[in-house]
């Protein structure tokens, strides 16, 4: 029987408002339990799990076939065409200090193609969601990027890896790239960024050494708004190299990275 995305969408937002409620709930709380993962920056905590969990329950509960690639090791190979890609709290570090800029992130792949996804952020009230051919929405309402030509006054985001090198060499290459747009924002929720490409809060974002959980809904969402989704250098889009763009900025974007990369 052919999988419904518009089900699977719906699945992924309850669970993903169970755990942003969860998440929100918890926020002024003491945190009991944080160790890091990559490297002495990159933070988990006990929240991060426990979210994955509710996440996980609701979603295996409902389809105990699925397979899983969630970032807080909830890996598990099932036997549908259905994988979910699950983010329990992205922005980590912003939810521990208090920053009200994080998400929960929820993607359903068939087949190896993301079809639905969705983004909560419980710090706004809001739900970015997506059916693949069905637009991008925020709570419910049509959304679409802007209609931005000019890079120059063009509102951009990106974000640092961490890893110390690869932090250092996006910081040359941001150099390059601040005098030529009207501004940068650095949120640290690349799920977000995509979604605020999406709404036309941003006019373009691009970052390097993400992972698949970080932007498998939040492409999606752009993608669906009409956004210009690809690779730093114009190519096919991968997590570990993401553009996206309002249609008449991603040119020039381009064209400005791959200058900066090769002047490294």
């Amino acid at each position: 029987m052919p999988v419904d995305p518009c089900a699977l969408l719906e699945l992924a937002e309850t669970a993903a408002r169970e755990a942003g409620d969860l998440l929100l709930g918890r926020l002024r709380h003491a945190r009991r339990s944080v160790t890091t993962k990559s490297t002495s920056t990159d933070m988990v905590s006990e929240m991060d799990r426990a979210a994955e969990a509710l996440i996980l329950d609701r979603l295996l509960g409902a389809r105990p076939e699925d397979s899983v690639l969630a970032e807080e090791g909830g890996a598990r190979t099932g036997t549908s065409e259905v994988r979910w890609v699950i983010d329990p709290l992205d922005g980590t570090t912003n939810y521990l200090y208090g920053h009200p800029r994080w998400s929960v992130s929820i993607a359903a792949e068939v087949g190896g193609e993301v079809v639905a996804g969705v983004v909560a952020d419980p710090s706004l009230d809001e739900v970015f969601t997506a059916v693949r051919g069905g637009g991008a929405h925020l709570n419910g309402q049509p959304i679409a990027c802007s209609d931005k030509n000019d890079l120059a006054t063009a509102l951009l985001a990106t974000g640092f890896s961490y890893q110390p090198e690869r932090r250092a060499r996006q910081a040359e290459v941001l150099v390059h790239v601040v005098p030529r747009a009207r501004d940068i924002r650095r949120h640290g929720v690349a799920s977000l960024d995509l979604c605020w490409v999406a709404n036309g809060r941003l006019d373009g974002y691009y970052e390097t050494g993400l992972q698949p959980w970080d932007v498998a809904a939040g492409a999606l969402i752009a993608t669906e708004a009409g956004a210009t989704i690809s690779s730093l250098d114009g190519g096919p889009p991968a997590s570990s190299s993401l553009l996206a763009a309002a249609p008449g900025v991603a040119p020039a974007l381009v064209h400005l990275l791959r200058e900066a990369i090769s002047s490294r």
